[in-house]
């Protein structure tokens, strides 16, 4: 690893990446594989926001939930896993997935790839340059011979009703990272994260209360996502809130209960309390205005990454607002490499749709697991989102119990499939599951949004008997009227 504190004034790259989270890494093995050579800037882990705050100890939290919630459902086994979960080993699970907040192992794959790792603080101090401040407070500029790309993610946002300071409430890193189950958890927002921690806090002992702004949970998916991953967490033991929102919090001892109050005039009591209400770009001091660009705003990028206005500058994963995923950052760094390795030679760039530089998956095919119990899982639009995009559309539901391998799966299961086709063109915009196991389902929708494939095409796609994967099968019979 290159010591920031030894880097010369001046020191020159052909290609400088402010932040090493995943998108980071994969744009600088990108831009490694084509020859380039590269520097990577980061102020905190090299691994970012997924590795140590989010996608891994958050998935390490729920795997034992979801496990044991399936195994119950199992005749022979349920009544083997009726016991609590091992709350310390299920977090000392969580601790060697994040490496202890280590990041040894990530650094040493960025050196793999021939990358160089500077600590510190990057910020953009004019055109294709960026300032290095080390943690010993000195500063080294770098400069970029072809591209600086932009992959310093987001931040959680909290609100600032009176008393927020004193309550020091959680946002999702401290949700992810807790050392212990809280008795009381308030969690605030129904979202992706909020309701990933309260189901794996409620199944690891917290009294969980969930208050929701609006209507229902996971508003962004296909109602009877939230709908049903609402009933299991309130079979769970949580209490689900709806149409309410939090006016002040007091904790006046900083090892006390915080207390919630309520629009409606209600109080709520927790030991801890998780606000779980969106994300912010992590732009404020990245030096936008250097360049003309507004400092904490979003970029707005092209299909290459590549940020309006500039033609060395490029946003990657969260900070452009595409798709707040990390795998859709992920796809997006895999493009905006190969985009910024074939502008550097000066080679044909190929931006036309489904292209080799141009991550339209982000418009058409995104895919998400939300991994509760159930779990829910998408790619694609909504029937909403497709009737507002204007798109002739008919919705195709199934009842997921009603598949052989459903029943195989778990007594009593519960769940829902919907395709969104599209008659003009008899392909699928979009395709929703719900239910247990149903997350490695996904890919196949992917597949077939991502490929535009033919409904007629889809029909000899054969389904193994008996799987939960037959509800493809009769989807397709559904919509032929068969």
């Amino acid at each position: 690893m290159t010591d920031a504190g030894k880097i010369s004034e001046g020191s020159s790259y052909d290609v400088v990446v402010i932040g090493a989270g995943p998108v980071g890494e994969n744009v600088a093995d990108r831009a490694r594989a084509a020859g380039l050579t590269t520097a990577v800037v980061e102020s905190e882990l090299v691994g970012g926001e997924c590795s140590y705050w989010a996608c891994m100890p958050s998935k390490a939290l729920l795997r034992p939930v979801v496990a044991r919630a399936d195994a119950r459902r199992v005749p022979g086994l349920s009544a083997a896993v009726q016991g609590p979960l091992d709350v310390g080993a299920v977090l000392a699970k969580r601790d060697e997935e994040t490496s202890h907040w280590k990041d040894d192992g990530q650094v040493a794959w960025l050196e793999s790839v021939g990358a160089d790792v500077h600590r510190g603080t990057g910020r953009l101090t004019g055109p294709r340059e960026v300032t290095v401040t080390a943690p010993d407070g000195t500063e080294h500029r770098l400069t970029a011979r072809h591209a600086v790309a932009v992959c310093t993610g987001t931040r959680a946002v909290v609100p600032a009703p009176p008393g927020i300071a004193e309550a020091r409430p959680w946002t999702s890193r401290e949700a992810t990272s807790a050392k212990e189950a809280p008795g009381r958890l308030v969690v605030v927002g129904g979202g992706v994260v909020g309701v990933e921690m309260a189901t794996a806090w409620q199944a690891l002992g917290s009294e969980v209360t969930l208050l929701i702004r609006g209507g229902g949970l996971l508003p962004k998916m296909e109602p009877f996502a939230g709908e049903l991953v609402a009933d299991a967490l309130r079979e769970a033991g949580a209490t689900i809130r709806t149409g309410v929102s939090v006016t002040a919090l007091h904790r006046p001892a900083p090892d006390g209960p915080v207390t919630v109050e309520l629009d409606d005039g209600d109080r709520v009591e927790a030991d801890e309390i998780l606000f779980a209400t969106g994300r912010a770009p992590r732009t404020d001091e990245l030096g936008l205005e250097t360049i003309g660009l507004e400092p904490g705003s979003w970029l707005t990028v092209d299909d290459s990454c590549l940020v309006e206005g500039t033609d060395w500058l490029y946003a990657v994963g969260d900070v452009n607002h595409r798709a707040l995923l990390t795998h859709q950052g992920k796809y997006q760094a895999r493009i905006a490499g190969a985009a910024i390795a074939a502008r550097a030679a000066k080679a044909p760039v190929d931006t036309a749709p489904w292209g080799a530089h141009a991550a339209t998956a982000d418009h058409a095919a995104v895919p998400q697991v939300v991994f509760t119990d159930p779990e829910a899982a998408s790619v694609g639009l909504t029937l909403a989102e497709a009737e507002r995009a204007g798109h002739r559309v008919r919705a195709v539901d199934h009842d997921l119990a009603a598949v052989a391998g459903s029943g195989l799966y778990a007594d009593g299961y519960r769940g829902r499939a919907r395709m969104i086709v599209d008659l003009d063109r008899e392909i699928l915009l979009g395709v929703t599951f719900v239910g247990p196991g149903i997350g490695e389902l996904l890919h196949s929708a992917t597949v077939a949004v991502a490929g535009e494939v033919p409904i007629a095409r889809l029909w000899h796609a054969v389904p193994a008997y008996p799987t939960i994967s037959e509800v493809w099968l009769r989807l397709l019979e559904s919509f032929r009227g068969q």
